[in-house]
């Protein structure tokens, strides 16, 4: 079930339109399984997923004013152990991206269709709240992009470098739910022990989830046609819409 968590930002309004492009094989795997994929963080190509950034790296350098004399070199040797320590949390967090925007977006169609028969599920912000319905706690929150080199985040929680990305990333607008699964053995965390393979199948409302369902610009007729009648097959009676990108310009 969905969860709050001080360290995941909601947007100001919950209706906003939020995006999901897919190919139509993947479609029919959430429609048949009615459990959304969660990728496993150190699968995405982005290698600075889940790594602080260089401000807060650098802090680590320095002992705090208050600690006592006594407890500092332990201290020093803890933060130099942290950049290994921090490189194995990414294999224990499951993510799910959307894209938050009012319209489709070109942009999105090109990086995650590789062929003209793809879709985009048009969900909002408060459906993909509701529709979360699985046993695992599920964080939603927009992703914060920053500068790596210069800006520092809140260290006060691991979860803070999950929903930070670098500015080259910004144009994604990115909304993501996240699964922690953390390896622990009793009160100690073992990091030989694998959790999470490749990623989570988490159980949703599909009704909930989806509110229309675009069809690639380039798409033809027939693919249209297709993607309406497997809904129906499934029982769905989504309004399939043709996407509006390669309209004629009226001049």
């Amino acid at each position: 079930m969905f969860e709050s968590h001080s360290t995941f930002i909601q947007p100001e309004d919950e209706n906003i339109k939020i995006w999901r492009y897919l190919d139509f094989t993947k479609l029919i795997a959430l429609i048949d399984s009615r459990r959304l994929y969660f990728t496993r963080c150190d699968k995405f190509e982005d290698p600075f997923e889940g790594s602080w950034p260089k401000p807060n790296v650098e802090a680590r350098k320095y002992v705090p004013e208050d600690l006592p004399e006594e407890k500092q070199m332990k201290y020093l040797e803890y933060m130099n152990r942290m950049g290994d320590i921090n490189k194995n949390w990414p294999r224990y967090i499951a993510i799910n991206c959307w894209h938050a925007n009012e319209h489709e977006s070109a942009a999105m169609w090109k990086l995650y269709l590789k062929s003209d028969e793809g879709i985009a599920i048009q969900s909002t912000y408060g459906r993909y709240k509701k529709s979360i319905i699985d046993d695992e706690k599920v964080f939603i929150g927009k992703v914060t992009y920053i500068d790596y080199d210069k800006d520092g985040i809140d260290g006060s929680n691991i979860l803070g470098p999950f929903v930070h990305k670098r500015k080259s990333f910004e144009h994604e607008k990115e909304i993501r739910g996240l699964v922690s699964k953390w390896p622990t053995v009793g009160k100690t965390l073992d990091f030989e022990k694998e959790i999470i393979e490749h990623g989570l199948q988490i159980k949703v409302d599909i009704e909930t989830l989806i509110e229309r369902i675009h069809v690639a610009p380039n798409a033809p007729q027939w693919f249209a046609s297709l993607v309406e009648s497997a809904m129906k097959n499934y029982g769905y009676n989504f309004e399939i819409l043709q996407s509006q990108l390669n309209n004629r310009a009226l001049f």
